[in-house]
């Protein structure tokens, strides 16, 4: 039986960053060991770089074909024509509770059957699996992004923060999936600090008791920025300790498009979430979280219809069990 369950009442995200769609850390820990013949997808190369660096890039992770169509619909949800540049600049619709993230061109759309096909692709899942040393996954429910070039008066910082703390250790890992090609690292993308993930431990005891544990003083850490590029189709995996972000977009007309997608260890026992995750997919529900404000024009509910998951995804979602 699928109960409606609009919202979660043990809500751990409510006033940190991180996806409400899953929990803040795994019960089970992330993989440190493999070997070239336990591997799916990665090569040993990218184990030991994943390791050593807490990030991978996986390529062509999605088709060109399954990019581009993805994107097209990126663009027509935001209602923005990729052809004239005048659409690009508009008043955000919702209230961005975090504020490193205004401005940046989050589209809040989640559910969509475009967004589902890129999850349920055996490659972006067998990655997951790679980096978890589990088959028993859970896809994230997340969003999109159109990161537009800055001019006068849409304007942004580039920023680097963490979604959970990491003095807590979080077992947990994110992703993005790129929808275009992002091989200019003027344009906007990710970017991060692999020196800080290793370094971490000693580098806080140089810190004020009182730092922000979610954004980090990277005052002198300048050139330790690394601007990953990326081409359409390519999946980027990451450690939720890594302090990451967005760069900000300074080409000249080049736009970043790009889905947040993740997987960490299936949690079937805990029933409130597995309905609240049958939930948003069936009705097109946003999470709701300090990062999450949601589309206040409720496409998705009134323009679209419920994705058609195989069946990958249904247990991807939670609507089937392992």
């Amino acid at each position: 039986m699928i109960y409606c369950v609009s919202m979660i009442t043990d809500n751990q995200h409510k006033d940190i960053p991180g996806n409400p769609s899953t929990a803040k850390s795994s019960e089970e820990k992330l993989r440190t060991r493999a070997s070239a013949n336990s591997l799916r997808v990665l090569t040993i190369e990218q184990w030991n770089f994943w390791i050593e660096n807490g990030y991978v890039v996986i390529r062509n992770a999605i088709s060109k074909k399954q990019a581009k169509e993805t994107a097209d619909f990126i663009w027509e949800f935001d209602d923005k024509s990729p052809d004239d540049s005048s659409t690009w600049y508009k008043k955000e619709r919702a209230i961005m509770k975090m504020k490193e993230l205004a401005g940046t061109g989050m589209v809040e759309v989640y559910n969509n059957q475009y967004l589902w096909d890129n999850r349920q692709t055996e490659k972006v899942y067998n990655s997951f699996v790679d980096i978890w040393g589990t088959k028993k996954l859970w896809t994230t429910i997340d969003r999109a992004n159109l990161n537009f070039p800055i001019i006068p008066g849409y304007s942004y910082s580039g920023f680097i923060h963490w979604d959970y703390d990491p003095e807590t250790k979080p077992q947990n890992v994110q992703g993005v999936l790129a929808l275009s090609d992002q091989t200019d690292k003027k344009m906007g993308g990710f970017q991060c600090i692999p020196w800080l993930y290793k370094n971490f431990d000693t580098w806080k005891l140089t810190q004020p008791k009182n730092r922000d544990k979610f954004i980090p003083n990277i005052k002198g850490l300048e050139d330790k920025i690394v601007k990953v590029t990326l081409r359409a189709g390519d999946l980027l995996i990451f450690n939720s300790t890594l302090p990451h972000g967005i760069r900000p977009n300074l080409s000249e007309d080049k736009v970043r498009i790009a889905q947040y997608i993740s997987m960490m260890p299936a949690q079937e026992k805990n029933l409130e979430l597995v309905n609240w995750r049958i939930n948003s997919w069936s009705e097109r529900i946003a999470p709701k979280g300090h990062a999450f404000p949601g589309d206040p024009r409720n496409w998705e509910q009134n323009k679209y219809k419920k994705a058609k998951l195989n069946p990958l995804g249904k247990r991807l979602l939670g609507l089937d069990k392992w």
